[in-house]
């Protein structure tokens, strides 16, 4: 069974959260922190298997909490929401200590998924990097990603590089392959931890 603790300041984040995680199974206990204070205070006196921090543009606070939490637990497995085209918030994230992010868009059964698969593994794995493999990305595959990592969808990606949305799965398909990485999510935070997006 796992414990979810979520950090926001936002109130409707916190509740919004809490009821989609509250549809993963094997989700034990649900906690709601609002600040970074808070956040260390509890993961101190409680155990807890996932912390999800919400993030947003221009406010330092949810990529501070991250930063504090992980350099007093670095056990922490901290994933962070953030819009899709909030790139700064999400790669301070990732260069803070989190494990991955997921996209505040994300439809839900999406998000029941991603959700469901990082606490089947309690944590985000963090993937080979293509120069530990011997693998390199093409510079399709890497323009594709760099779009994931600004938020389009694959039918925006297509229609910048003038490809077809079937070649952009294509492509995607092919480097989650590569980086040995399940979903958008992780291939964008692999991303962001190694350089590839910024």
């Amino acid at each position: 069974m796992t414990t979810v603790l979520i950090c926001d300041d936002r109130r409707s984040v916190r509740e919004g959260l809490t009821r989609v995680m509250s549809a993963v199974p094997g989700v034990h206990r649900i906690d709601c922190v609002a600040h970074g204070d808070e956040l260390l205070t509890r993961f101190s006196r409680q155990s807890v298997d996932v912390v999800l921090v919400g993030t947003q543009r221009a406010v330092p606070t949810g990529v501070e909490a991250t930063r504090r939490l992980v350099a007093a637990h670095p056990q922490a497995n901290v994933i962070v929401f953030g819009a899709p085209d909030d790139s700064g918030s999400i790669a301070a994230a990732i260069a803070g200590g989190a494990r991955g992010y997921l996209r505040w868009d994300a439809s839900r059964p999406e998000l029941v998924a991603a959700l469901a698969h990082t606490l089947a593994s309690t944590s985000v794995p963090a993937p080979r990097t293509p120069s530990d493999s011997g693998v390199q990305l093409t510079e399709r595959e890497l323009q594709v990603l760099r779009g994931m990592a600004q938020g389009k969808s694959n039918g925006q990606i297509g229609r910048e590089l003038y490809l077809s949305e079937d070649t952009v799965k294509t492509h995607a398909r092919r480097l989650f392959r590569k980086l040995g990485v399940r979903d958008r999510a992780q291939a964008v935070a692999h991303g962001f931890r190694r350089g590839l997006v910024s």
